[in-house]
């Protein structure tokens, strides 16, 4: 039986830019949400889409007055999260992804658990899967300890506080008086959020019962882009907040600033040569243990295939790290 939210009114927010491989299947998965449609607005933001993302959200708006549409000239996420929560009207603020499909009880689970635990931002795990066989191999990296140091919220068991969860749900006068997204904040604009929540006393709460998937990039590409962004903006949010990183996210930028430099330093020096052989060999040694012990895949090329996936999440999250020092080394926030 789902939650009952009675007359309080939801909003899904949702932005968006070139969808169309995943935007239909999103929207059928808030128009099957187990609540009544009066009691919902879906709210897309579209950041100049090129593609048929816009004319498959028309065909929708076709047939549901609930679903709207609003330009994101600026064409990043913050702005178009923003621009979702100004215009929206609910109590409630579900933010959700394209690359996303939800449970028939997502939304009725997110109030439920902002109600019952009080908690200023509500979410389930990151539950990662693919269609094609690279997307798949990127998802099994996302439950490995190994790629992403094994975060409260890549734990499909995983309930109470946590840092952060995937995604999130809030009530809307929270997000209005903790000042919205930094649009500062093109990526880990959740992290700024989240510690906002927390730094004025608030709570997140994670819970397996809000149960979503979550489809990650489909090339090598497209995931050391979105990575190293992930580096890069991180630091914004550590030197804003002036809080000091943790491990997790020193690690891969010293394992970078250790490859740039010892490779330059092994072509005139036999001892730094011999270092940077066995740090590397080493580091092979656990990428191929990891990658072979991971239970999500089977076959064998694919298990060589999840090695290159853990050195590309580590070396592009490092470098961007990186040159997120260099960046904003004396900006202020």
């Amino acid at each position: 039986m789902s939650y009952n939210i009675k007359s309080k009114l939801v909003s899904v927010i949702i932005p968006i830019r070139n969808e169309e491989k995943y935007i239909t299947k999103c929207i059928e998965s808030v128009l099957n949400q187990d609540i009544r449609k009066e009691n919902l607005e879906l709210i897309l933001v579209d950041g100049s889409s090129e593609d048929k993302t816009l004319s498959i959200v028309k065909k929708f708006m076709d047939d549901y007055d609930f679903i709207k549409l609003y330009k994101n000239p600026q064409k990043t996420v913050q702005y178009a999260l923003n621009i979702a929560i100004k215009n929206s009207v609910g109590r409630y603020i579900v933010r959700i992804d394209a690359h996303s499909e939800y449970a028939t009880d997502y939304i009725s689970k997110c109030i439920e658990y902002l109600e019952k635990t009080g908690a200023e931002n509500v979410g389930g795990p990151m539950i990662a899967k693919g269609r094609s066989n690279i997307q798949k191999i990127i998802a099994a990296a996302y439950i490995s300890p190994f790629a992403l140091g094994g975060g409260k919220f890549h734990n499909e068991n995983y309930e109470g506080y946590a840092d952060t969860v995937y995604l999130g749900s809030f009530k809307r006068e929270t997000l209005l008086s903790i000042g919205l997204y930094d649009e500062n904040l093109p990526r880990n604009e959740d992290d700024d959020l989240n510690f906002r929540i927390i730094e004025s006393g608030g709570k997140v709460f994670i819970t397996p019962k809000i149960k979503s998937v979550y489809y990650p990039r489909k090339s090598y590409g497209e995931l050391f882009r979105q990575y190293f962004e992930y580096g890069f903006w991180k630091v914004a949010v550590i030197k804003k907040h002036k809080k000091p990183a943790r491990i997790s996210q020193i690690v891969p930028m010293l394992f970078v600033f250790f490859i740039i430099l010892f490779f330059g330093l092994s072509l005139v020096s036999m001892a730094a040569r011999n270092i940077f052989i066995i740090v590397m060999f080493t580091y092979l040694m656990l990428d191929l243990y990891f990658s072979f012990r991971n239970p999500k895949l089977s076959k064998l090329s694919d298990k060589f295939r999840l090695v290159w996936v853990h050195f590309i999440l580590h070396f592009a999250y490092g470098l961007g790290f990186l040159c997120g020092i260099f960046k904003f080394w004396r900006k202020n926030f």
